[in-house]
């Protein structure tokens, strides 16, 4: 249906997990991909040669950093000349029940996940706007979760940092519209990934996947569908738009 045939792609957390799926999939498509990473090259290295195609390459930066975060994306438009399609994946879960944890734990889980979830895409999507004003437009999908709408009463710096990127993306979307920029949100559910591998095991595993009348999770490629399907060409008027991806486990209207 949409091809991303000379489109530069910065995916963040793209070395595991959704970003992986979704760095396949615009590469498979024809896009030229940028992976970041933090701390585990090897990943984003095995990541990158997996890509169909040419060209693509890896990136590094602290998402709490806002100087590796700017550094990263002056990197890739040094590297390509332009920045077409942004794509914020990374983030951070940290548990910090309010009952259990002594105040210390409480501030540092929510700095660390604020900074992370929230304070870093939107120093990545001031960066990167900067470039695709200059250049005439682009695209920004940011990876929220269900959580910003029903709650995390074991990480509630997760929900909120989620529910403030569901806001500021909205803000921005408005903000950009008029530089030809556009901004979409994907909120999934639990994904089948390393990263919930823990949950998803055992009775905890059956818990969760009863809660959608399909009685699983979704799977990476599902959630990177809709992230491409926001970043092509023809979804112009959904800016502003948040997708769930959670098989009716939660309904909002």
């Amino acid at each position: 249906m949409f091809r991303f045939d000379n489109k530069i792609v910065l995916v963040t957390g793209g070395s595991r997990g959704i970003g992986r799926e979704i760095a396949k999939q615009f590469a498979d498509l024809g896009a030229t991909v940028a992976v970041h990473y933090v701390r585990n090259l090897t990943a984003a290295e095995t990541t990158r040669d997996s890509l169909a195609g040419a060209g693509h390459t890896t990136v590094q930066a602290d998402m709490q950093s806002p100087e590796q975060v700017q550094q990263a994306i002056d990197t890739v438009v040094k590297q390509y000349g332009r920045l077409d399609i942004l794509i914020n994946n990374a983030g951070v879960f940290v548990t910090h029940k309010i009952a259990e944890a002594s105040f210390d734990d409480w501030q540092a889980a929510w700095k660390t996940v604020i900074d992370t979830n929230l304070i870093g895409p939107a120093n990545a999507c001031y960066c990167a706007a900067q470039q695709m004003i200059k250049q005439g437009g682009g695209r920004i999908v940011n990876v929220s979760s269900r959580g910003a709408f029903r709650g995390e009463p074991e990480a509630p710096a997760y929900g909120a940092s989620k529910a403030g990127l569901n806001q500021m993306s909205q803000s921005l979307a408005k903000a950009l519209a008029p530089h030809n920029i556009f901004v979409g949100v994907v909120a999934p559910g639990f994904v089948e990934t390393e990263m919930a591998k823990t949950k998803l095991e055992g009775e905890s595993g059956v818990q969760i996947r009863s809660q959608s009348p399909l009685n699983r999770v979704a799977m990476p490629d599902e959630v990177a569908r809709a992230v491409l399907f926001l970043a092509a060409p023809g979804t112009e008027f959904m800016t502003g738009a948040i997708v769930d991806v959670n098989g009716a486990s939660y309904l909002r209207s």
